[in-house]
């Protein structure tokens, strides 16, 4: 693909050396026509050189070679469904971390309706245009969901407002479609007076176009009637109650935690007297831990460039199946011990530092996740909740413990959270997080209901490995207090 961009941007070049002689000679049309040299240059240029560029052997060829070179990688590129996701993305992320669609639009992320820090500040701002925030509008307003359709078409119609008039060829919507979309989204959320206006506005720009006429006269006769307000939005006119915005409640302080605590562990294992485990203990009930430099960067790397070739879209359980879902939106592959070294290493710094048997059946294999935009997992148990998931036809049991690698830094965004526990572990490169699901008694421990958060900025990567509770007997027993 690199090879194929640089190919043709040689070829733009040579078409972009032409329109530069004619911009340099001719930036003011008035002196063009005063000055007789400039003018037969002008006039030379369009009549001689032009057609020599548009119809030489050379541009024929570089066409044909443009659109050979799109054939070979046309299936590399984003498609349809990649871009209306990443605008799901952006309505994800603006919903979780409360952002100011505008602010979004001008590059700044930052909550609205406060004068906080942004939560990310990218070293390079980065726009919206018009078109690009009616596309997003219009991906929310396909699905009706015209709360977050009227937030990004009301801002889309604000910057085709100001550059009215004037062409832009990446463009490939318009004032009048951002008006016509926005009215009828505040037609659905129940305001016509405002329906009524964007519609009038737009036949301003287009008065032959009937049907927006006709819906000027409901519109009207909606409002004499005293229509309006009647009837309650649906939740699709409403503000989200996303589940994760749990994510941006405050979380109690360490210092009035004395029970947590940071140490060398070694866990009793050979494997860690010379090298003991960095543990920090993030909360007691559920049990979560956090070991520092639980692997190096090359070790991630290694992991991460394994699992690269293999990975695929996320799948989530759903009764006896395995299905994609909008609620986790990642790639994942999956990586036996067999292989690399390293991947044998780590398996064995897991057993040692969790104390659990990790031989097959008794563990799944390693789980590499990529997150990328927005990418995120909506709450959910790691441990099957019904004897009917698939999780018990390895006939193993449940998943007794979860251990999660950062194998990658974030700018922002991307931390795990345990929703009922009120806590939230950002990702912290080379780290592994440790919790149990599973109580001593056997009983799924609904304290661990966790979710990843959307990545604001960064890609972020994981390795899962999930432990079950066969072959743990006799390391973690069940205790006296069947309570437990």
């Amino acid at each position: 693909l690199r090879a194929y961009l640089r190919e043709e941007s040689t070829r733009l070049r040579r078409l972009a050396r032409f329109y530069e002689k004619v911009r340099a000679l001719h930036q003011d049309p008035e002196a063009s026509v005063d000055n007789p040299l400039l003018a037969f240059s002008l006039i030379k240029r369009l009549h001689s050189d032009w057609p020599n560029v548009v119809y030489s052997d050379e541009a024929t060829e570089n066409t044909q070679a443009f659109h050979a070179g799109f054939k070979e990688v046309e299936h590399e590129l984003p498609g349809a469904e990649d871009l209306d996701g990443a605008a799901q993305a952006l309505m994800r992320l603006q919903d979780v971390y409360g952002l100011s669609v505008k602010g979004m639009a001008n590059g700044i992320f930052q909550r609205a309706g406060t004068s906080c820090p942004p939560l990310y500040s990218p070293g390079r701002r980065v726009s919206l245009s018009a078109d690009d925030c009616f596309h997003v509008g219009k991906v929310a307003y396909d699905t009706g969901d015209y709360y977050h359709s009227i937030a990004w078409l009301e801002e889309a119609v604000s910057l085709f407002r100001r550059s009215y008039g004037n062409w832009n060829p990446e463009d490939r919507s318009s004032l009048e479609d951002a008006l016509d979309h926005l009215a009828f989204s505040y037609f659905m959320a129940g305001n016509i007076s405002h329906a009524l206006s964007l519609s009038k506005e737009f036949l301003q720009y287009d008065p032959s176009n009937r049907r927006v006429a006709r819906n000027v006269v409901k519109y009207k006769k909606l409002l004499e009637t005293g229509t309006e307000g009647c009837h309650s939005p649906t939740p699709q006119h409403c503000p989200p109650s996303h589940a994760l915005l749990v994510f941006l409640f405050p979380q109690p302080a360490s210092e009035h935690l004395p029970h947590l605590s940071c140490s060398y562990e070694t866990n009793g294992s050979p494997y860690l007297l010379l090298q003991p485990a960095k543990k920090e203990m993030v909360q007691i009930r559920p049990y979560v831990a956090l070991y520092h430099d639980f692997i190096s960067d090359a070790e991630a790397e290694t992991i991460k460039g394994l699992a690269g070739p293999w990975l695929q879209r996320s799948v989530v359980a759903s009764g006896e199946k395995q299905q994609k879902a909008e609620y986790r939106i990642s790639k994942s592959a999956w990586l036996k011990d067999t292989a690399d070294p390293v991947v044998q290493a780590l398996e064995q710094r897991i057993a040692a530092v969790t104390g659990l048997d990790l031989r097959p059946p008794y563990a799944e294999y390693l789980q590499v996740v990529n997150y990328g935009l927005g990418g995120h997992y909506e709450p959910h148990f790691d441990h099957a909740t019904s004897r009917k998931s698939p999780l018990y036809r390895m006939k193993s049991g449940n998943r007794i413990a979860t251990v999660m690698i950062y194998l990658s830094a974030v700018e922002a965004g991307g931390s795990t959270a345990f929703i009922y526990a009120n806590i939230s572990v950002p990702v912290v490169k080379n780290a592994a997080l440790f919790w149990w699901n599973l109580r001593r008694n056997g009983d799924g421990d609904g304290d661990t209901l966790h979710a990843g958060c959307p990545v604001l900025a960064g890609d972020k990567w994981v390795a899962n490995k999930w432990i079950h509770e066969h072959g743990q007997e006799f390391r973690r027993p069940c205790s006296a207090n069947p309570q437990d």
